[in-house]
């Protein structure tokens, strides 16, 4: 079988050992990614030592006010040439060496426009967010389609850029992701190209490590940004109304912890549920809210400094 072109894209900002653990990772894979684009922002925060010994990685620059979670990305993804373009998050960890292996195995199906992986928990992960990722990454692989709405609602569109691979053709006739973006890019663009047809796959062998032990500060404002993203994208998102998988996550989190007799948990996920359900409804609102408030609830202030100009 003929080895496809894979080129990655990965948006950085501040990076780490953990990053360049994750190229090293992606280096060691059974199906190899031909390049990889890191969109680093602000230059003076980058250190080259990172990339010592790793090969075909390419960086550019840009400012912190040119950022965009759409743009961003879509300028990185014509800069390429690949036939398949994998976007993943700077603290993603590949869980083995199969990882871009099992998102390309779907493409054998002409539908199938995009795939992303499931994500695990890292170590140190909380137990309310180690069971979230268990209730959004199930066990069976799943190729989603329009015909699925109806049970499935707003999974339908579920697709994560922490990890996720897109046929570059595709992407291009879709219109790539979106710009100005707050948020959200993969459900928009996996909404889009499922309701004209197209189809997302979920690949549940193809595994990161991912995680994160948000405040409810950081619940409250990361909801607020993702509820702008849906009250700007009604095409997308007025199909498949949200809020009811938020609560169904809820109730199925509590019924988690009772069962495991941890009920000091309840009062912390009652906290977090309603920051991030204010946070949403606040921000699915926001054209009625003033901007000293939308700077006060947002997670992306140079998105709106960007909108107002």
């Amino acid at each position: 079988m003929r080895k496809p072109t894979i080129d990655v894209v990965i948006p950085v900002y501040k990076p780490d050992q953990g990053l360049r653990q994750l190229l090293k990772g992606l280096m060691r894979q059974t199906l190899a990614p031909d390049h990889i684009l890191l969109v680093n922002t602000e230059e003076r925060y980058f250190d080259p030592s990172v990339l010592e010994g790793i090969r075909n990685v390419q960086v550019i620059h840009i400012k912190k006010r040119e950022f965009d979670h759409g743009g961003t990305r879509h300028m990185a993804a014509k800069l390429l040439q690949g036939e398949f373009l994998l976007f993943m998050t700077q603290d993603a960890q590949p869980a083995d060496d199969a990882l871009l292996e099992e998102l390309y195995r779907p493409f054998s199906e002409e539908r199938v426009c995009a795939s992303y992986a499931r994500q695990k928990p890292k170590e140190g992960c909380r137990e309310l967010e180690r069971y979230t990722r268990t209730f959004n990454y199930g066990d069976e692989d799943r190729i989603k389609t329009k015909e699925d709405l109806p049970l499935l609602g707003i999974k339908t569109f579920f697709c994560s850029n922490v990890c996720a691979m897109y046929r570059r053709k595709d992407y291009q006739e879709l219109g790539g992701f979106p710009s100005p973006m707050i948020f959200n890019e993969d459900m928009v663009f996996a909404g889009r190209a499922i309701l004209r047809g197209k189809a997302v796959a979920y690949c549940s062998k193809a595994v990161v490590f991912h995680s994160h032990n948000y405040s409810g500060k950081q619940q409250f404002k990361r909801n607020f940004d993702l509820g702008v993203s849906q009250a700007d994208h009604p095409e997308v998102f007025g199909a498949a109304p949200s809020e009811s998988e938020g609560i169904r996550l809820v109730k199925r989190t509590a019924s988690y912890l009772l069962k495991r007799k941890k009920v000091w948990l309840l009062p912390v996920l009652v906290y977090q549920s309603g920051c991030k359900y204010l946070g949403y409804r606040l921000g699915k609102g926001y054209r009625k809210l003033p901007r000293w408030t939308i700077r006060r609830c947002t997670d992306n202030l140079c998105y709106w400094e960007k909108i107002w100009g």
